[in-house]
């Protein structure tokens, strides 16, 4: 009886797709910050972090479903807010950009909010992605 090839790994595909969407929510957050201020930018700001964790997510793990990868980077992002009701993310972001971009400083209630739309919109996006590819 001849054995079938294997079906290929959609897995690379996968990553690859989530890093060029980590390069352009990055991107986009830049613009946002470079021509938003006030209220918008920093709550877009907050939403793209959310949809940043979650094509990061996929990268680790290119098989979770759309809503898995959202409510993991809902979970992370909301764990680094709560952290900052600890003094840890402030001093560690006084002592390093990167850890000011990543950890943030202060905790904010609102800033959960964002979060959550930020997971609802790459939620979205994913799954259209994923319907997409299947046609």
């Amino acid at each position: 009886m001849p054995v079938l090839p294997a079906r290929p790994s959609p897995a690379p595909r996968v990553r690859l797709t989530a890093v060029a969407a980590a390069v352009v929510t990055v991107a986009a957050g830049l613009a946002v910050r470079a021509v938003a201020d006030g209220w918008f930018g920093k709550y877009a700001g907050d939403a793209l972090y959310t949809v940043l964790v979650h094509a990061l997510v996929v990268v680790v793990a290119p098989r979770l479903s759309p809503v898995r990868a959202a409510v993991w980077a809902l979970g992370l992002s909301w764990a680094v807010e709560f952290a900052q009701l600890t003094p840890v993310p402030a001093a560690l972001s006084e002592t390093s950009v990167l850890a000011r971009l990543v950890l943030g400083s202060t905790f904010g209630a609102a800033d959960l909010v964002a979060y959550a739309v930020g997971a609802a919109l790459s939620w979205a996006g994913h799954t259209l992605l994923l319907r997409l590819r299947r046609r």
